[in-house]
């Protein structure tokens, strides 16, 4: 396939995640221009959110602004919307506020939680897919300590700190770790109400280890780190139903857990517009090696919402952050080119976790790191990342403080109010 030629032609690009910045990033500015859609107004950075969560940083340490980043991008526009449906034979993109036409459309609209058919526990459960989420989180944790702390009663304190994480892949034995921190090392020194006992943290993974995607090593030791901070581990089990407070497993067994955080699996969000037969399973679009949707040759999918077959990834590539990333590229640079010659090839450069301070696990090839080294390779390998010279510097001020001091500023609670502030002035003259 080979492009038209002639004046620029208009691409439109649904989220602006690790895929759809860096297909801005490589995008020929002189044949394209572009217009990013986005649901928010800002790029967050998703492998930080659990430190929100456990108030490590604040919310503008990990989130940068469209306008801002692409303020020098001439050939680039921002809409702030949620894509409703897609007329590919019109090929306009319809968002609740506006329909816009494209010449080359590129879906890296990510994915949200997963929860296996059991929709209910979609408004039961603590999810962190989103900055919101993990400040719905964040003020829970800490909502739940300030309750604990002036509760007379030992057995209702126990029951307000239980917690059970549901998944042990990265996510979910960083969060654990990141409350296995607080019962150990913050709850001691802010919290003289509270005994470390009364905390209980369990996280529950179906397969026989946790961290299952990285190597045998990396599990071993995550798990061991996951002790220290007096975390308990439930494996080869799942879990069939959360109801009332309970958590029942597959084997029968029960859990008392006012606190469950979700972090099991990811899913694609279906754009409407577009036929069943494009989806694979987990709501993905189907691409071949170009990532061309499959049935089209002017819609693009990248990132965790694409997926694509090859003899190395048999069900998929793996949905990380450096395959939105290189797909991104690849595709950019074949659409600078004018013609498609160039297939996607992944080039792995391994995988990390953090369990906590001086505890991380990292998988670099064939290099296996574990302890600090592996926890100082992982913050330098995010401190790079993250958007923003500012906002580098704040997360490395922050990093260093905690680790200097076991202590953090953010442990604010703060909840949104729909009503309008109302000063002494206001009510006394009611």
């Amino acid at each position: 396939m080979e492009l038209e030629t002639g004046s620029k032609k208009h691409i439109v690009i649904i989220g602006g995640g690790f895929a759809g910045l860096n297909a801005i990033k490589v995008l020929d500015k002189n044949k394209f221009d572009i217009t990013l859609i986005d649901r928010h107004n800002f790029h967050s950075f998703p492998p930080l959110f659990y430190q929100i969560a456990s108030s490590g940083l604040d919310t503008g340490s990990i989130s940068f602004p469209f306008r801002r980043e692409m303020r020098h991008m001439k050939h680039v526009r921002f809409h702030m919307g949620e894509v409703k449906n897609v007329d590919t034979e019109n090929k306009t993109v319809t968002t609740q506020f506006e329909t816009i036409s494209y010449d080359y459309l590129i879906i890296a609209a990510g994915t949200t939680s997963n929860f296996f058919g059991m929709k209910d526990l979609r408004d039961k459960v603590y999810t962190l897919k989103s900055v919101a989420e993990a400040i719905r989180l964040r003020n829970e944790l800490l909502d739940r300590l300030e309750r604990a702390s002036i509760t007379k009663s030992h057995e209702r304190k126990k029951q307000l700190l239980s917690f059970v994480v549901i998944g042990a892949g990265p996510t979910g034995v960083e969060v654990a770790g990141a409350i296995g921190e607080m019962k150990r090392y913050i709850v001691p020194r802010e919290y003289p109400e509270l005994e470390k006992d009364d905390i209980k943290i369990l996280i529950v993974e179906g397969a026989d280890r946790v961290l299952r995607t990285m190597s045998e090593d990396a599990s071993r030791h995550a798990r061991e780190y996951l002790g220290h901070l007096m975390v308990d581990v439930k494996l080869n089990t799942t879990m069939v139903s959360y109801d009332n407070n309970i958590v029942k497993f597959a084997d029968g067994e029960e859990v008392y857990c006012e606190t469950l955080i979700w972090t099991a699996g990811i899913t694609g969000e279906p754009i409407g517009g577009f036929d069943k037969s494009v989806y694979a399973r987990g709501g993905r679009f189907i691409v071949d090696a170009f990532n061309k949707v499959k049935g089209y040759d002017d819609v693009f999918a990248l990132g965790d919402i694409a997926y694509l077959e090859s003899p190395e990834y048999p069900h998929g590539y793996p949905q990380l952050a450096q395959v939105a990333i290189q797909q991104a590229r690849c595709l950019s640079e074949n659409l600078n080119s004018g013609r498609f010659d160039k297939e996607f090839k992944y080039k792995d450069k391994g995988s990390m976790a953090t369990v906590g301070r001086n505890r991380a696990v990292a998988d670099l090839n064939k290099l296996h790191m574990y302890g600090r080294p592996a926890w100082f390779t992982w913050m330098f390998v995010h401190l790079i990342s993250i958007l923003g010279m500012r906002n580098k510097l704040t997360v490395l001020i922050n990093w260093i403080w905690a680790y200097c001091t076991y202590s953090t500023s953010l442990r604010l609670l703060v909840r949104p109010t729909k009503y309008p502030y109302r000063g002494h002035w206001d009510l006394a003259k009611e």
